[in-house]
């Protein structure tokens, strides 16, 4: 529990919802590798943030739906930075996830 004394609340948080935290370690370890490594969400995240923080009202839920796929357009045209170990991650999704992936591979 070196963590949970460090950080009790994310350990908590960790211990509530241990069903969704350990899916993560069902996977291979290179999808782990690819997912752990990756920034991208993070990301991401913070551009859905800043575009609604911008705004800060809008007067339909629409508006707000549109000023997220919006910032998530912009921001994929931006984004460069290739996925560590991706071609072994994605290899493992083929394997898994075959049924999911025909039609784009």
């Amino acid at each position: 529990h070196r963590w949970g004394d460090q950080f009790p609340s994310i350990g908590k948080s960790w211990r509530r919802n241990w069903d969704n935290v350990a899916t993560i370690f069902t996977y291979p370890k290179a999808i782990r590798k690819a997912i752990y490594t990756t920034n991208a969400i993070e990301s991401l995240n913070s551009v859905i943030r800043k575009s609604i923080k911008n705004r800060k009202i809008f007067n339909h839920d629409n508006s707000a739906f549109k000023v997220v796929f919006l910032a998530i357009e912009a921001a994929s045209k931006r984004w460069t930075m290739s996925i560590r170990n991706w071609p072994q991650a994605m290899n493992q999704f083929i394997i898994l996830h075959e049924d999911r992936l025909k039609d784009y591979v």
